[in-house]
């Protein structure tokens, strides 16, 4: 599947995407942002969810990174 399939498929399901794939997408999509400080930032929103040990509260942090995946659709 493509990235944007995997994109899209995200966000008309999210919660049927475990955090540890969501974050996967993220990564792959992260790097056609233009901006480092962009990139920056979702590297240490990436650690962090990564560090945390409860699935739910990763699906919490995940969620909140959904626009990034708009973004990513729109071109930017």
């Amino acid at each position: 599947m493509s990235l944007e399939a995997n994109v899209r498929k995200t966000l008309n399901d999210f919660d049927s995407v475990s955090s540890d794939e969501f974050l996967e997408i993220l990564s792959q999509i992260m790097l056609e942002f233009k901006s480092n400080l962009t990139v920056e930032y979702l590297e240490g929103k990436i650690q962090k969810i990564n560090d945390l040990s409860i699935e739910s509260e990763k699906q919490k942090n995940c969620k909140l990174l959904l626009p990034y995946f708009d973004w990513y659709l729109q071109g930017l």
